[in-house]
């Protein structure tokens, strides 16, 4: 359905963009990349799963739908039940396990989704009073796996399709009508398209050109680890990588950090510069580790860099004149 302007005082005031879950669907057969682990393959050295992962960090809770596998961040696991009942079944799934007013729906193969898109979306979501938010792709058509719904219009949604196809509803699950197994194929949602559910909803558009970008094809992830490799994209890439495989949440400015590594090369020596920001970031830490003692840690060592250069040089200089006239020993003195 279109986009569509709300009521006054349409939004709730408990459903605000800052509650979310995020349902991440990460167990396709991935048939066109030959059956492999889509949501392991990496690109930029992180797999594809994490990426997703690292972009929707600020959700209260993440559910997986997926087998068990490692990843960077904690996650809760579920699984549709049979395997393999398709989109609709696996989010149904992952809707059972979350509990946020707003729940953001995710496909696992999105390298270049990240926290601005998220916040985007559920922002979107929030101001339209709309009961869904979703991004278009390069073609103009909508991609409902990378999306902010609200959760219990989305509930509604599967009821309404579950009882077209002759199966159960979650109230009646949950009275005790359903049984516990093989939810998916009893209530009628198995090989059901996702087109079909969004189309129950008043959506509206949320714009982010590259974010729905997704790998169905290995050409598909060639085209993702070059772009992250080009100039303009591979520091943050970079930094971004580093941060998640050590587990750091902090953001910096890292252009303080490329100056300061400027300043100890140009004036100490080229192997200060990795050295200093080393020890630069190591008395952040000691510090308390925020951007701010980031900053004055910086800020510091940069200024010891500049003092170092000019001693080298020559270059100080007081009010009185170059430094040997302050003490009378310049070569007119006496």
């Amino acid at each position: 359905m279109t986009a569509y302007q709300p009521a006054p005082g349409v939004l709730d005031a408990c459903e605000t963009h800052d509650a979310y879950d995020a349902v991440v669907l990460a167990g396709g057969s991935a048939r066109r990349l030959g059956g492999a682990d889509k949501p392991g393959v990496r690109v930029g050295g992180r797999a594809l799963l994490d990426r997703v992962l690292s972009a929707c960090a600020g959700a209260a809770a993440t559910v997986v739908v997926a087998d068990p596998r490692p990843t960077a961040r904690p996650v809760r696991w579920v699984r549709e039940d049979p395997p393999g009942g398709g989109p609709v079944a696996a989010l149904d799934a992952g809707l059972r396990a979350t509990t946020a007013p707003v729940v953001l729906v995710l496909s696992a193969d999105l390298p270049f989704l990240d926290p601005a898109t998220v916040t985007r979306l559920t922002s979107a979501l929030a101001a339209s009073g709309a009961e869904g938010a979703l991004l278009r792709d390069a073609e103009g058509r909508d991609q409902p796996l990378v999306a902010a719904y609200r959760a219990e219009a989305l509930r509604r949604a599967l009821d309404r399709l579950a009882a077209e196809h002759g199966g159960t509803t979650e109230e009646a699950e949950q009275a005790g009508h359903g049984g516990s197994g093989g939810r998916g194929a009893q209530r009628g949602l198995a090989g059901l398209s996702l087109r079909r559910l969004t189309g129950e909803l008043r959506l509206t558009r949320a714009e982010a050109p590259l974010a729905p970008f997704d790998c169905d094809t290995w050409d598909d992830i060639a085209a993702a680890r070059a772009r992250i490799r080009e100039h303009e994209h591979v520091l943050d890439e970079w930094i971004t990588a580093v941060k998640d495989e050590l587990g750091i949440e902090l953001d910096v400015d890292t252009g303080v950090l490329l100056d300061l590594a400027r300043d100890a090369a140009h004036n100490v020596a080229r192997p200060a510069a990795p050295l200093t920001t080393f020890l630069a970031g190591y008395a952040a830490g000691r510090a308390g580790g925020g951007p701010e003692e980031v900053a004055e840690a910086a800020r510091k060592a940069a200024a010891l860099a500049l003092r170092w250069a000019e001693e080298e040089t020559g270059k100080r200089t007081a009010p009185g004149g170059p430094a040997g006239d302050r003490d009378g020993t310049g070569p007119d003195a006496g």
